[in-house]
């Protein structure tokens, strides 16, 4: 009898320990939700008919009906100190952009005036954003994200961009800033943005970083960042430092498969891209 209730009583507490073991290991698989579950990043919008850098409302809407649900907005003031999606103000960049005859030789290399910017095609048929346009367009696609690139490092410029996105989605309905994903690229930008509004999500990105590895663990463990990197940067013992840390892991711009499951097998969560939507993934072979 005494045997009998000491292995009933070790085959309960296996059965316990193996439901323990079962609990965790599915909470561990548990899927992320909303910005989290997503693993495309659409650059600059997203291509539209092999065209990148566009920033524009055709290369949302063609990027989001292909499943792309987070798309980074390249964000710059125009002379006259409103926020619209434009790359950077270069003779490279209207040449790219198609404008070398809807704006005059002397402004295409210029910083724009609103006006001029959101009355010149892209393309000759795609549609210029500024801040307020965007937000419409989060607001009638309640599941996009907004992930910001808007380059400048002085704290007055950046305090003046996010005041700019701040009000204008305090204009048109607060909650948007929820889905607002800003990119930092200094440690201190950080606390320069969190004056204006803090963001459920920040991710560091480094390509302006002087940062050592060891400093951009330390600094994304105490404060919660996540953190983007140029490809070559992703090298595995980083990322998997990284991961350890319990830091999530993009890097950009990548637009190959064979790239994409590489850094994939390193351990990278997700990728800003051109040309790859989020329904291309599940195509991927041997993408973990």
């Amino acid at each position: 009898m005494k045997n009998t209730k000491i292995i009933a009583t070790v085959v309960m507490i296996f059965a316990l320990l193996s439901l323990l073991v079962i609990t965790l290991d599915n909470r561990d698989k548990e899927p992320s939700s909303g910005f989290l579950s997503h693993r495309i990043v659409a650059h600059a919008m997203g291509g539209v008919n092999g065209h990148a850098y566009t920033n524009t409302l055709e290369a949302f809407v063609a990027n989001y009906e292909q499943g792309t649900r987070v798309f980074e907005a390249d964000l710059m003031l125009t002379s006259d100190d409103q926020l619209v999606a434009r790359h950077e103000w270069s003779k490279n960049m209207s040449r790219l952009l198609g404008q070398q005859t809807v704006l005059p030789a002397a402004k295409q290399g210029a910083v724009l005036e609103y006006a001029q910017f959101m009355n010149s095609p892209i393309l000759d048929i795609y549609s210029p954003l500024d801040i307020e346009k965007i937000l419409d367009l989060m607001q009638a696609y309640p599941d996009a994200y907004i992930v910001t690139d808007t380059k400048e490092i002085k704290p007055e410029l950046v305090t003046q961009q996010f005041t700019l996105l701040t009000e204008a989605a305090e204009r048109l309905d607060p909650a948007l800033l929820e889905r607002v994903v800003p990119q930092i690229y200094s440690q201190d930008m950080l606390d320069v943005i969190n004056k204006v509004h803090v963001f459920p999500e920040v991710l560091y990105t480094l390509y302006q970083s002087q940062d050592s590895d060891e400093q951009v663990i330390d600094f994304a463990k105490e404060s919660g960042v996540d953190i983007t990197m140029p490809s070559d940067r992703a090298t595995k013992s980083f990322v998997q430092k990284l991961k350890k840390a319990g830091v999530r892991v993009y890097v950009n711009t990548v637009n190959e498969e064979n790239e994409i499951v590489e850094l994939s097998r390193l351990g990278v969560d997700g990728f800003y891209t051109d040309f790859v939507s989020e329904e291309d993934l599940s195509t991927f072979k041997g993408l973990r």
